[in-house]
C-alpha cells in the first residue's frame, strides 16, 4: 500500500509539473504579423488612391488583401496581445482589423451587381470615429517607440485626408502618400520586431519612448 501511494503521489507530481509548464509556455511576439498585415493593406489601398494603378472596371481584387491581411492579420494579432496582456497592442490591432473589415464589405457592397451601391458620406462619418481612437492610440504611442509613433501619425493623416476625398470629392491622392507611408514604415518595424527577437540584440533600431510618465506613489 506505502509503495502504491508513493506511486501516485509521483504521478500526480508530474501531471501538476506538465501542466505548469503547459500554462507557462511564451507566446511570441505577434505585432510583427500585425505590422505586416498593415502594410500590405496600407500598400494595396495607397496605390488605389495614388492611381498607380486603375480601378477600373471595379475595385474588387482589393478585397482579398484588405480582408486577410488587412482585417484578419491584425485580429489575429490583436487576439494574442491580449494573451499576453498588452493592452496597447491588443486594442490598436483589433481596431484597426474591424476598420479593414469594414472596408472590405463596403468595396464588396459598392462592387456588387446584386446590391444598391450606399452613399460614401456615411463611410466617412465611420472613418471620423476610426481617427478619433487612431489620435487616442498615437498620444499613447508615445510611451511605446518612435517606430510605433511614426505609423501612427502616418496613420492619422491618411485617414484625415480621406475624410474630404467622401465627403467633398476632393482627390485622394494625398492620402496615398501616406498610406504608402504606413506601409513602409510598418514593414520596417515588422523586419525590426524579427530581427532583433531572432539576434537576441538590436539590428534595426526602433527608437525609445517619447514620453515616460513619473510613477507617483500614494499615501494613504
Amino acid at each position: 500500500m506505502v509503495q502504491k501511494k508513493a506511486i501516485n503521489i509521483v504521478e500526480q507530481k508530474e501531471v501538476v509539473s506538465t501542466d505548469a509548464s503547459i500554462k507557462t509556455l511564451p507566446v511570441a511576439d505577434p505585432a510583427a504579423l500585425g505590422l505586416i498585415g498593415l502594410a500590405v493593406a496600407a500598400l494595396v489601398l495607397g496605390a488605389v488612391d495614388l492611381q498607380l494603378v486603375s480601378s477600373v472596371p471595379s475595385k474588387s481584387l482589393m478585397i482579398p488583401w484588405i480582408l486577410f491581411f488587412g482585417a484578419t492579420a491584425q485580429l489575429i494579432a490583436g487576439a494574442l496581445e491580449f494573451k499576453r496582456n498588452n493592452i496597447f497592442g491588443a486594442t490598436v490591432f483589433s481596431v484597426y482589423a474591424m476598420t479593414m473589415y469594414s472596408i472590405a464589405l463596403t468595396l464588396v457592397i459598392n462592387n456588387s451587381s446584386a446590391l444598391n451601391p450606399g452613399n460614401l458620406e456615411q463611410y466617412a462619418y465611420g472613418l471620423v470615429g476610426v481617427l478619433l481612437f487612431s489620435l487616442i492610440a498615437t498620444v499613447a504611442s508615445l510611451m511605446t517607440n518612435k517606430a510605433l509613433f511614426a505609423i501612427l501619425i502616418a496613420v492619422d493623416l491618411a485617414v484625415a485626408l480621406l475624410i474630404p476625398h467622401y465627403l467633398f470629392e476632393m482627390s485622394a491622392q494625398p492620402a496615398g502618400v501616406f498610406l504608402l507611408l504606413t506601409s513602409v514604415l510598418s514593414f520596417y518595424a515588422a523586419a525590426a520586431i524579427i530581427f532583433n527577437t531572432m539576434a537576441g540584440k538590436t539590428v534595426l533600431p526602433v527608437g525609445k519612448p517619447l514620453w515616460i510618465p513619473k510613477k507617483t506613489t500614494r499615501n494613504f
